[in-house]
């Protein structure tokens, strides 16, 4: 490629990074049955096949660290949704409950600081039923709860590496040590929640402004005792590992063989829980972006991007904000990556690419899988939250969380 002109293997690597993109973005291939993690795999089998990159290259770019961390987070949270861990976790904290603004602040902080930890998605998972079955024993309007279930794990997850699939990512690209990464990052998420519960009181004001007091009710459940309190330790000594500067990836995957370990409960019970199909999104998304970084992002076309001042954390955050809502996080993350390796602070860019990316998925019902998940599981149940619903709550506190994420992070 010479200057701007752009040879057969460019224009192909474009196209085949353009309908990937616009796949993974409206979730599947118009006119096909293929899902994104089907888009992702086509995309980077024809940047092989097309000669954009060859395939030991392609097998480089595939990030084992990022897949392994993520596999293992899976089997870790499989565990503990399976012992009845979370049940008895959300029962303790809804217990102490009286009225239902203090319901919504327990859900908020329970479902923030778990997604903080173990997988924004999973927690999504998880909470929804309960937090469904628990509205509705109290009587309670369930959609407002929901809601915040969304918008709590979202924000909850940009505290750590390991709250949602593209810090993991953010975390293996930059280098940020899972402590740095959290002492940077935990401050943004704990003032999030705040917001989270103030805003969706405020929206809700028949709900929540009122001197009702709740009737003392137990979320339903069977606990495995043994496997929970098992589940938990290992979960918890993870947890400290990762803080005391171990690979987080090498710790996650062994606290999941661990696990694994067990005559309590079956196998196909515990990778029932793996989302395939979202690992294999992440492994032919590699592939594509590599395959246009070797093709097209060149040093010279990166260079052009310099009047954009991505340098600067507001810049940064918008960007990062608009591109995450046009294709999702986790590939705005990757196609980024070239132009943040490019400035002179790129730990301190990656923060805010993290900090952006994950608060921009609150502003739209369809902003991010977790808000899809709460979404999907409770029209199962025949509750319906709608795009207006959501985003009368969702864009404002989007843009007061990242206005708080720009100021603490400047």
């Amino acid at each position: 490629m010479t200057g701007w002109g752009l040879g057969v293997t460019q224009i192909a690597a474009i196209a085949i990074f353009i309908v990937t993109y616009v796949a993974i973005a409206i979730g599947r291939m118009p006119g096909l049955r293929v899902d994104r993690a089907g888009a992702a795999l086509i995309g980077a089998a024809l940047m092989v096949a097309c000669g954009v990159l060859p395939l030991e290259e392609a097998y480089r770019a595939v990030d084992l660290d990022t897949i392994a961390l993520l596999l293992g987070m899976m089997i870790v949270v499989a565990n503990l949704r399976l012992s009845g861990f979370f049940r008895m976790a959300t029962g303790w904290a809804v217990g102490r409950a009286h009225y239902p603004a203090l319901l919504l602040a327990a859900v908020v902080v329970t479902t923030g600081v778990l997604s903080a930890f173990l997988v924004n998605d999973a927690i999504c998972l998880v909470m929804t039923p309960i937090v469904i079955t628990l509205t509705r024993a109290l009587g309670r309007n369930s959609v407002p709860y929901l809601v915040a279930v969304a918008l709590a794990s979202n924000v909850g997850s940009t505290a750590t590496i390991t709250g949602n699939p593209q810090n993991m990512i953010i975390g293996n690209l930059s280098g940020i040590s899972y402590g740095a990464f959290a002492g940077a990052l935990a401050p943004v998420a704990a003032l999030g929640l705040l917001l989270t519960i103030l805003l969706v009181v405020a929206l809700n004001p028949s709900e929540y402004v009122t001197r009702q007091t709740l009737p003392s009710v137990s979320v339903p459940a069977h606990y495995h005792n043994w496997l929970a309190a098992k589940s938990a330790l290992v979960a918890l000594g993870m947890i400290v590992l990762f803080f005391l500067g171990q690979p987080v990836a090498k710790v996650a995957i062994c606290a999941a063989a661990l696990l694994l370990l067990t005559r309590r409960i079956a196998p196909r019970k515990v990778y029932a829980e793996i989302d395939g199909p979202l690992l294999l999104m992440f492994a032919g998304l590699f592939v594509v972006v590599r395959g246009l970084e070797h093709a097209v992002l060149t040093k010279d076309v990166v260079a052009q991007a310099a009047h954009f001042d991505l340098g600067n954390v507001a810049v940064l955050t918008g960007v990062t904000a608009v591109l995450s809502n046009l294709v999702s996080n986790v590939p705005a993350v990757l196609v980024l990556k070239p132009f943040i390796e490019q400035l002179q602070e790129p730990q301190r860019a990656w923060i805010v690419v993290a900090m952006a990316s994950t608060l921009a998925g609150n502003f739209t019902l369809l902003g991010s899988v977790a808000n899809l998940i709460v979404a999907e599981r409770a029209a199962k149940d025949g509750i319906t939250i709608d795009f207006w619903t959501y985003f009368r709550i969702g864009a404002p506190l989007t843009l007061v969380t990242m206005t708080v994420g720009i100021l603490l992070l400047s």
